[in-house]
């Protein structure tokens, strides 16, 4: 068993703290350079599951404009973010949508949606 460090720039407040983090295989054995409670809360979360925000845009007919914001509703696995992107680009609505609708439910398995970032009138 060898343990590792792992830097980490945290973005859970404007601190920005540099976070180090010292494991022995899977386990954290220690959480170095956190100023606040979230900061450790980040580092655990990146180390044992990172997850980020996907944000991008979907096809509109006979809406105002071609292509409609969207964002998903809760962060997803970090090495799921390119299928969800690849998922989206199939999907193809027809206007109008209102901000906040569901675009897809349940995105590849996730259990987390997809909602519409704005509206879209029909033309």
């Amino acid at each position: 068993m060898t343990n590792t460090l792992t830097h980490y720039l945290c973005i859970g407040c404007p601190l920005g703290c540099r976070l180090e983090v010292e494991a022995d295989d899977d386990t954290i054995v220690e959480i170095r350079g956190f100023s606040c409670k979230k900061g450790k809360e980040y580092a655990e979360q990146e180390h044992t599951d990172p997850r980020r925000m996907v944000t991008t845009t979907v096809m509109v007919i006979d809406g105002l404009w071609p292509r409609l914001p969207v964002r998903t509703a809760q962060a997803v696995p970090r090495d799921m973010v390119q299928a969800v992107c690849d998922a989206l680009r199939e999907v193809t609505l027809l206007a109008p949508v209102e901000m906040g609708q569901v675009i897809a439910t349940n995105i590849l398995g996730t259990d987390i949606d997809v909602i519409a970032s704005r509206d879209i009138p029909h033309v």
